[in-house]
C-alpha cells in the first residue's frame, strides 16, 4: 500500500465488496494499513464489512445506487481520512472520471492512471499503443475510413472469417464473427446497434 512516491498509506478505502475487498484488506492488514469498507444494504452483514477497521453504508442493493456512486464514495473517503481508494475490479476500477476525481481531491486512486483507463477504453487506441510498443497483435483494419465500401474491401483482402468489433463498448458488446463476404454488412449493422445499446 504505497503511493508512487514511496509514501505508505495509513488508511485506504476499498470501493468494492466480497472476495476482492477481503483480499485487499488482508494485504493491507499485513502491512499495518487500516482499511475502510463500503457496503450496500444487501452486503451489510458481509465478511468484508466485518474485516474492515471502519465501514460505511452506501445505499440500497443496486450498484447504481451504491457501488457506482463515485462522488459519494469520494466524499466518504475524504470524511474518514482515507488517503487512497482501491477500486478492486468492476464497478469503478475502469472509470476514468472517478480516477480523475480522486486525483483532483488529493485521494490516491490505487490503479492505473486516468489516461491509461481512457486509452484502454478504446479498442482501437489500445491496439495502436500495443503496436507502438512492439506487442504482437491480430492483424486487422483500424483506419479512419469506416465506410461500408472500405470495410468490405479490407475484409475481402484479409479473407474470412473475420471478427468485427465496435471501437467502443465492452463486455463482448458490438462483436461479430462474419464467415463470408455477403454477411459483412449485416454484421457491421448489428455491431453498431449493440455498441450504442
Amino acid at each position: 500500500c504505497f503511493a508512487s512516491d514511496g509514501f505508505m498509506f495509513d488508511k485506504i478505502m476499498i470501493a468494492n465488496r466480497g472476495e476482492i475487498a477481503c483480499r485487499v484488506m488482508e494485504s493491507a492488514r499485513k502491512m499495518g494499513v487500516k482499511t475502510v469498507a463500503l457496503y450496500s444494504d444487501a452486503d451489510a452483514a458481509s465478511k468484508h464489512v466485518a474485516m474492515a477497521d471502519e465501514a460505511f453504508r452506501l445505499g440500497p442493493a443496486p450498484a447504481s445506487e451504491s457501488y457506482l456512486l463515485g462522488d459519494k464514495i469520494l466524499n466518504i473517503a475524504k470524511d474518514c481520512g482515507a488517503q487512497a481508494v482501491h477500486p478492486g475490479y468492476g464497478f469503478l476500477s475502469e472509470n476514468e472520471h472517478f480516477a480523475k476525481a480522486c486525483a483532483a481531491n488529493d485521494v490516491t486512486f490505487i490503479g492505473p492512471p486516468a489516461s491509461a483507463i481512457h486509452d484502454m477504453g478504446s479498442k482501437s487506441a489500445s491496439k495502436d499503443i500495443m503496436i507502438a510498443a512492439g506487442v504482437p497483435v491480430t492483424p486487422g483494419y483500424h483506419g479512419d475510413d469506416q465506410s461500408m465500401e472500405t470495410l468490405q474491401r479490407e475484409a475481402d483482402n484479409m479473407g474470412y472469417p473475420v471478427m468485427i468489433k465496435a471501437v467502443l463498448g465492452g463486455g463482448g458488446k458490438g462483436m461479430r464473427i462474419v464467415r463470408s463476404s455477403d454477411g459483412l454488412r449485416d454484421g457491421v449493422d448489428a455491431c453498431k446497434r449493440e455498441a450504442i445499446a
